[in-house]
């Protein structure tokens, strides 16, 4: 049984594999795996914040079951989804350094990503348990704006609707110059296999077992 669950989007093939052995964290497999050697730079050190959710893309934040609502229940909603929502195209992703930390992000923002990530929020809210004071105030902490705060409130995570940026987590938070050289570093490794369009073509129900890691449930195909 995990602890808490969450709506990832995860890749597949190639830019996966990579990923799980950036961070160090299969999610598909649920194992540590071995991190590469990229001489100057500490990839354990750089890969500390993001490596217990392996490689993703956040779409529904981690959340506890709420009262009288088990696994089956987000199984049969999450297979529910799938079956209504075509994939599609989000164009070019790229290495950027915003908010703090390094992540592949679209070139360009689309309304269709942004209103898919709106309905995955929406739709599974009712399975979700309040905050509580602790989860808010920890929150809290992140100087959220005023609307930030109450969709937190509202919805359990403050950035979501307008405030949702696509990225799929490469690194901790880290200095311009560190950024750089991880950026120029992985873009090498990168370039090759990473899609061109980008296609979301899933959503992963995903678990946080006891020790904190987040393992794949099961990858749902978007066939609508």
């Amino acid at each position: 049984m995990f602890e808490r669950y969450a709506i990832f989007y995860t890749p597949t093939g190639p830019l996966a594999a990579f990923g799980a052995h950036w961070l160090g964290w299969d999610n598909g497999k649920g194992q540590a795996v071995p991190q590469p050697d990229f001489g100057q730079i500490d990839i354990g050190a750089v890969t500390q914040t993001p490596r217990k959710y392996g490689f993703h893309g956040t779409l529904k934040a981690p959340f506890h079951l709420a009262q009288d609502t088990g696994l089956t229940e987000l199984q049969i909603a999450a297979t529910a989804f799938a079956a209504r929502q075509p994939a599609f195209a989000i164009g070019a992703v790229e290495l950027r350094h915003d908010s703090g930390f390094v992540a592949l992000r679209p070139a360009n923002e689309t309304p269709t990503l942004r209103d898919f990530a709106a309905r995955i929020v929406k739709t599974f809210d009712p399975y979700r348990a309040p905050l509580t004071e602790v989860d808010i105030a920890r929150r809290r902490t992140a100087h959220l704006s005023a609307r930030q705060d109450q969709q937190m409130l509202d919805w359990g995570y403050p950035f979501i609707f307008d405030d949702f940026h696509f990225h799929l987590t490469v690194s901790g938070r880290l200095s311009a110059d560190a950024a750089a050289q991880v950026i120029a570093t992985l873009s090498r490794h990168l370039e090759p296999i990473v899609p061109n369009p980008f296609v979301v073509d899933a959503i992963t129900l995903m678990g946080q077992d006891t020790t904190g890691m987040f393992h794949q449930i099961h990858r749902y195909a978007l066939t609508g």
